[in-house]
């Protein structure tokens, strides 16, 4: 069995589900943790932030629900409502630093997550994606150079089409998978101790 986390970059749900995700994978070392990218603003939601009114008070009942973090610098950012959030572009970023660290996908999807809504740098900025990978000891520039590249925008429909194979149809969903079997485990708002009563159901023969 292993888990399937899928996410969206620039999800105020996905930021908060941050913590679980790192408990759960701290927790569950023989479970590998494939992190995909959903897609929410892609195409006609490609847009000012400004166009969707509701996101300083969902931010303020995340930050109420899980403890997470909006910053000042993020803050900043989305002041004027200008910013646009580009879930292609951060999907492409995601993809280039798990390249780089397979088996650090939880850790670095955190960290992306951290940049935008702590640090409020841009998800569609390749120095982002180089500070990152700086941060995690990743060669970053091979991050940058697969975050530009060709293959970068090839990861990125992938993991929109994996996440829609998968039948999910909001971010954060986390999914148990076990050959043919998909049971979601997560979805939304769980803490570490709800994903693993779902686990042990799960594994109760």
């Amino acid at each position: 069995m292993k888990l399937v986390y899928v996410f969206d970059a620039y999800c105020g749900w996905s930021h908060g589900f941050s913590g679980t995700l790192s408990e759960v994978a701290s927790r569950h070392p023989e479970l590998p943790v494939e992190v995909v990218s959903g897609g929410l603003f892609t195409g006609s939601r490609r847009v000012p932030i400004r166009e969707f009114g509701y996101v300083q008070g969902a931010n303020a009942k995340i930050a109420e629900l899980t403890g997470a973090e909006f910053g000042e610098a993020y803050e900043r950012l989305i002041a004027d409502g200008s910013f646009v959030m580009d879930s292609e572009a951060a999907a492409r970023g995601l993809a280039a630093l798990r390249q780089a660290a397979p088996a650090r996908a939880v850790e670095l999807a955190v960290a992306v997550q951290r940049a935008f809504y702590v640090d409020g740098l841009s998800l569609s900025d390749p120095a982002t994606y180089r500070k990152v990978a700086e941060d995690a000891g990743l060669d970053a520039d091979a991050v940058v150079a697969a975050f530009e590249g060709a293959e970068g925008r090839v990861a990125a429909e992938a993991d929109f089409h994996r996440s829609a194979s998968l039948g999910v149809t909001g971010f954060p969903t986390l999914l148990a998978v076990d050959g043919d079997l998909i049971a979601p485990v997560a979805h939304g708002h769980a803490n570490a101790d709800e994903v693993d009563r779902q686990l042990a159901t799960l594994r109760t023969p």
